[in-house]
Parts: structure tokens; sequence; C-alpha cells
């Protein structure tokens, strides 16, 4: 392949789609990667219609829906009251609103997903073990430095590499992420070991004062997602870290007794110090622009840092299939997801502290206006984020 290829730093969710938006625009790219082999860690995700969207818009639509899970419902429960506050009904009126489902997967299968679609397209280069450091650039092209010392060179250079990104860094130079402090821990369960009262077929998020618990079922119902989350204002990033059973229930001591049964059915635990960054306003640097965790790492607390990732690759594919020149393209690109993804950052954060975890007052107001909601006004509520594609 020649210069005009477009080079992608990362090799997740975001980066994969990006090279499969691309490949549907006629347009070659050589994705970078600099773990050894190519896959994703962790495991739930939750996929609104967005999601779906943009699976249709990247060839692998048919192949999304077979691996994933359809939940009835989004169910928030009080964790210290044991009851429900409110529930999102998923079902027909959801789906005919919305164009789409709302599902939850294995992130490794819609990782492998979007990886298959890309090892299949003549369009698409992989590359591992292929670090991106930094770029020069001379004005018609873009060299990417690699870790072992090596350039690469391509018509343009999206950084898809995450939270830590080195394109970031030259692009925006503005310092490290933000800890929050919020230290979440996963665990996956087989079915048959939930709770039999709590095998819901619903994304469930039981909040408490400072603290939350997520569980949904995947694979198929083999094994039941569980997510725990609580502010212990860890001062520093941590990643993938295996830790004690008696660790993650220290912070669940409040809540109530059904609650603490999930938790003391998790086993090998692994956690994770959330992290994410304030929005900006500069994701391009000339012929360099920024995708995904490495444009806009957002809280998990609206279960859209995937869906936003895959809708900036469609994007930035109709961009620059429109536009006149890639600089056009690139800048056309970033003003149309520059305030819808600010948006989704900035009510992340929000959703944590006025949704996950309250306490007292300011909990029985969440309790009392979420609570009366009908299931019209929900839909109106979500309007926003699920109406459009979030691509136009």
């Amino acid at each position: 392949m020649g210069p005009d290829r477009i080079l992608i730093a990362g090799g997740g969710i975001g980066g994969l789609a990006a090279a499969l938006a691309l490949a549907q625009k006629g347009v070659s790219s050589l994705v970078l990667e600099k773990a050894h082999r190519l896959g994703e860690i962790g495991a739930g995700i939750q996929l609104g219609p967005n999601a779906f969207h943009c699976f249709d818009r990247l060839g692998v639509g048919e192949a999304a829906r077979g691996m994933a899970v359809y939940i009835d419902q989004l169910r928030l429960m009080d964790a210290v009251a044991d009851g429900e506050i409110c529930h999102i009904d998923l079902k027909d009126r959801f789906r005919a609103r919305f164009n789409n489902p709302y599902a939850v997967v294995h992130r490794g299968d819609l990782h492998g997903v979007l990886l298959k679609g890309c090892r299949d397209h003549p369009l698409i280069d992989l590359r591992t073990s292929a670090e991106v450091t930094g770029y020069d650039q001379d004005g018609s092209s873009v060299s990417a430095k690699l870790a072992n010392g090596e350039t690469v060179k391509g018509g343009a250079l999206i950084g898809a590499d995450g939270l830590w990104s080195h394109v970031r860094s030259q692009v925006a130079n503005d310092g490290p992420p933000r800890v929050s402090g919020h230290t979440t821990y996963r665990s996956v369960i087989p079915t048959e070991l939930m709770p039999e009262d709590l095998r819901w077929n619903a994304a469930t998020l039981w909040a408490g004062p400072k603290c939350h618990i997520v569980h949904y079922p995947l694979s198929g119902w083999k094994v039941f997602n569980l997510v725990v989350t609580y502010h212990n204002h860890a001062p520093e990033p941590v990643a993938g870290k295996a830790v004690s059973d008696e660790e993650v229930r220290r912070g669940f001591t409040h809540v109530c007794e059904r609650a603490q049964a999930i938790i003391r059915h998790g086993k090998d635990w692994h956690m994770w110090v959330l992290c994410d960054r304030d929005p900006i306003d500069k994701w391009v640097d000339g012929r360099v622009a920024l995708l995904g965790d490495a444009a806009h790492p957002m809280m998990q607390y609206m279960a859209q840092g995937a869906c936003m990732a895959m809708e900036d690759a469609v994007c930035l594919a109709d961009a620059l299939g429109k536009a006149g020149s890639l600089e056009a393209g690139l800048a056309d690109y970033h003003a149309r997801r520059v305030l819808r993804t600010a948006r989704v950052q900035l009510m992340s954060r929000a959703m944590g502290d006025h949704v996950y975890h309250p306490d007292g007052p300011h909990a029985a107001l969440r309790n009392s206006l979420m609570g009366a909601k009908s299931q019209d006004q929900w839909l109106d509520t979500l309007q926003w984020l699920y109406g459009g594609n979030g691509l136009d």
C-alpha cells in the first residue's frame, strides 16, 4: 500500500471500527496495535440502539446481533432500602421508537466481531507489537513513530490509542487523565450461582451511598457479569489488578443483605481505578485526529464509551468521504462529534454523582424524580441519545 493509506494507532474497538468504516468507503488502512496480540480484556459491555446503527454501517450488523443478549429492562434498585426505584422497558415500544434494540455482550465477543470483519477485508492491514509513540507530518503525509524506532508513513493518522494516548499527548498536550477516586471491581458469576430471585433479564443497577452494583446476563445466559464500584478516593490509576474478596466487600457493608449476597458470589476479582478527562476542543492537528477514548474518555455511568467510539468511526469515514480534502474532512468530523461526546462525558460524571452514589435527601430526591417518570417520559428523556444515529 502507498502513503495514502490511513494509519490507525490502536487495535481496540474504536480503532477496528475506524478501519472498517474507512474500508466501507474504499479507503485502505493500517492498524498499529502495541500489544503482542489483538484482543480485549474485561467482561460485559452494554450496547444502546446507537451501537446497532453503527454495526450496520460497519457491515457487521448480522454478526453483532447474533452474539448479543437482548435484555428486557434497565432496572434501578435502591441498595439500602432493597426496592425498585424505577425501570425502563426495552421491549417493543423502545425498539419501535429507536429502530434498534438494547443489548449486552461480552467485550471480547464484540471485539472479535470487529476483528473478523477487519481480517476479512482486503483494504485493512493489522500489525501487532507496533506502539505509536508520536508522529511527524509535512503537509502531504504523516509518519508514525513506533516504540521500536521504526517509522510508518501514511496519508493521515487516527489516534485511537485509548485513555493514555501518545497521539493525544502530541495533539492536545493536556497532561495525564483525571483520577476519579472511584474503584471498580469486576467478576463473572456462573448463572447457577446467581441468587435465583435476582436472575433478571435486565441490566440492573443497585445504587447506594458512594457505591453501586451492576449485574446482567452474558454469553447466552451462561454467566452473569458483575461490576461493583465504590468511591474510595483511590489516588492513582490501576488497571486489571487482582484483589481479594475481602477488599471488594469492604465497600458494601452498608447496603442491604440481598445486594451484599450478590457480591459474595463473585470470585477472581480484578480492579480498575476509573479515570476520565475534561472535554477539549482540539482533536485535530493537520492530518492527525483523535477518536474514542483518546478524544473523549468518559466514566462508565452512561455505558456509552464503546458506542461513542463506534459513532466516531462511522462519522470520520463519512466526513472524509464527502470532503474535498483530508484536512477539511477531519475538521468536519471534529465539528460533528465534539459537542455530542462532551455532553456524554459530562453527563456520565453527573450520573455518578446524582444517580449512582447519592445518600440521604439527595438519594430520596433521586428516587422521587426518577420513580415518577412514565415509560413515555423515559423514551423522551433518551431521545437525544438514541433517537438520531449520532452520525449526521
